[in-house]
C-alpha cells in the first residue's frame, strides 16, 4: 500500500448508502469540510438500524494530539444484513505527517502489555492483528485461561491469532499478508527469527521493562529489584535476532520505591511504556529517530524465574532477603518452611542488631520497631538472619490466607524461638 501525503475519502453504503468525507492537508494540521449523509429505507429506523455521531473539536497544526477532530461513524443495520464501524483520528494521522495509518501488528501476552494495546487503539492506529501466546492451564481447577492481551483484544473487537509458534510457515504467511508497516512487540514471550522480523517494511519495535542494555531477558524487573537498582525503567528498541540486543529507539526511567514489589513495579511501568510508545511508534514512522547501538559490554542478564529462586536462604543478609522478598512477589512468592510445610514471606523490612541462630523466630525491640516504616503493622515478628533481622509484616501458611504479623502470631502458640527452613 502506497502511503498517501495529500487526504483521504470513505465511502459506505448500508441500505440505500451513506457517505463520508474528510479532508486534510499534507502535515494533517488543518481539517476541511466534512459531510455527514445517512438515507435509509425506513422514515423512523431505530437507534440500532442507523447511529451517526460526530464529535469535533477545531484541530489547527496540533501534532501534539491535545487538539482532536475525531468523526465516528456507527452504521448497524440488522435488517439489511450490514454494519460498519470507522473511526477516523485526526490527531494520530497529524502525528505522523498526515499519511494514511498504514497497518500495525501487535504482539503481546500478558498484563503489562494490555496499556499499550489500548493506548495505540485509543490513538487511531489500526491494528490488523493481535498476536498473543495459547490459552494455558491455570488456577486450582487447571481450566485453560486466556493470556490478558487476548481478552482486551476480544472486548476491543480487535482479531486474534494465538499460534504455538511464529515459526510455522503458514504463521508466517498469514502474518505476511497483512503487509504490516510495522510491529509492535511487548512482552509477547517468544524470540522472533529474522524471517518474522523482515516482514514489516519498518520492522518490528520491542517495548522493553528496563534501561537496556541493563536486565536483557525474561525477568527484568524482579532483576532489578534483586541488584538492588534505585531506577528502572523501559527501553523501546528496535528488535533483531538476539535478546534484547536490538538498537535503542527511545527510553524512559523510573525510581524504584523500597515499597514496590514486582508485581507494583510492572503495574506503573506499563503505563510507562503505553505513553512511551504512543510517542515513539509516530516518529520512528516519520523517520524522526536514528536507533542507537546498544553496549553490549554493559548488559546484564534477567533469567525466566522459577519456583526454586522464592527459597529463602536465612544465611544470607537481612536486605538481600528483604530484596528477594519483593522481587519475587508476586511469582514464586519468597518462602520458607515452617514444621515442614510451607511459610509464604509477602512483605518484610530488614533491620540492623540480629544475634540468634538464623533462622529464628525473635521479637522486635522497642527500638527495632520503631526502624519500620510508618503505617507498618506494630505486632511484626523479626527472623534471625545472616546479618541483621527480617521483620516480617505479612505472611500466609500453607492452604491458609495470607494474614498481617498480628494476624499471624494470633493463630501461632509459643511461635517465638522457633526455627524456619528446617
Amino acid at each position: 500500500m502506497t502511503p498517501h501525503t495529500s487526504g483521504f475519502g470513505v465511502g459506505v453504503g448500508v441500505g440505500v448508502g451513506v457517505g463520508v468525507g474528510v479532508g486534510v492537508d499534507a502535515v494533517g494540521t488543518a481539517v476541511g469540510v466534512v459531510k455527514l449523509m445517512t438515507m435509509v429505507r425506513s422514515a423512523s429506523p431505530s437507534p440500532l438500524q442507523a447511529n451517526a455521531t460526530e464529535t469535533a473539536t477545531t484541530a489547527s497544526n496540533a501534532p501534539s494530539g491535545h487538539q482532536r477532530r475525531t468523526l465516528t461513524l456507527l452504521a448497524n443495520t440488522d435488517s439489511y444484513n450490514a454494519g460498519a464501524l470507522y473511526r477516523v483520528t485526526e490527531a494520530a494521522r497529524a502525528r505522523i505527517g498526515g499519511r494514511t495509518i498504514m497497518a500495525i501488528v501487535f504482539l503481546g501476552t500478558p498484563s503489562f502489555a494490555v496499556p499499550s494495546l489500548r493506548r495505540l487503539v485509543d490513538d487511531g492506529f489500526d491494528i490488523k492483528a493481535v498476536y498473543t501466546q495459547p490459552d494455558r492451564p491455570a488456577g486450582r481447577g487447571r481450566h485453560p485461561t486466556p493470556p490478558p492481551v487476548k481478552s482486551a483484544a476480544l472486548e476491543i473487537g480487535l482479531p486474534v491469532h494465538q499460534p504455538d509458534s511464529l515459526r510455522d510457515p503458514s504463521t508466517l504467511a498469514e502474518l505476511a499478508s497483512f503487509h504490516p508497516e510495522a510491529a509492535v512487540g511487548v512482552a509477547f514471550g517468544q524470540i522472533l527469527r529474522q524471517e518474522v522480523l523482515e516482514i514489516p517494511s519498518k520492522g518490528v519495535l520491542n517495548v522493553h521493562p528496563s534501561l537496556l542494555p541493563r536486565h536483557r531477558g525474561a525477568s527484568p524487573t524482579p532483576a532489578a529489584i534483586l541488584a538492588g537498582d534505585h531506577e528502572t525503567g523501559v527501553t523501546i528498541i528496535l528488535m533483531d535476532p538476539g535478546m534484547d540486543s536490538g538498537p535503542i529507539l527511545a527510553q524512559r526511567r523510573l525510581p524504584i520505591d523500597d515499597s514496590d514489589t514486582a508485581g507494583t513495579l510492572m503495574e506503573k511501568l506499563s503505563h510507562v511504556a503505553a505513553d512511551l510508545l504512543a510517542e515513539t511508534l509516530p516518529r520512528w514512522l516519520r523517520d524522526e529517530i536514528e536507533p542507537q547501538p546498544q553496549d553490549h559490554s554493559l548488559a546484564t542478564k534477567a533469567p525466566l524465574l522459577k519456583k526454586e529462586h522464592g527459597a529463602i536462604d536465612w544465611s544470607l543478609a537481612a536486605d538481600e532477603i528483604w530484596r528477594r522478598v519483593r522481587a519475587y512477589n508476586p511469582w514464586p512468592g519468597a518462602y520458607t518452611t515452617l514444621e515442614g510445610r510451607l511459610l509464604h514471606i509477602w512483605e518484610a523490612w530488614p533491620l540492623a542488631d540480629g544475634g540468634a541462630a538464623p533462622g529464628t523466630v525473635v521479637a522486635l525491640s522497642a527500638e527495632q520497631q520503631a526502624g519500620l516504616p510508618p503505617a507498618t503493622d506494630q505486632g511484626a515478628f523479626g527472623v534471625a538472619t545472616g546479618e541483621g533481622v527480617l521483620a516480617v509484616l505479612a505472611a500466609q501458611r500453607e492452604g491458609r490466607r495470607r494474614l498481617t504479623a498480628s494476624e499471624f502470631l494470633r493463630g501461632m502458640r509459643e511461635f517465638i524461638g522457633r526455627r524456619l527452613g528446617r
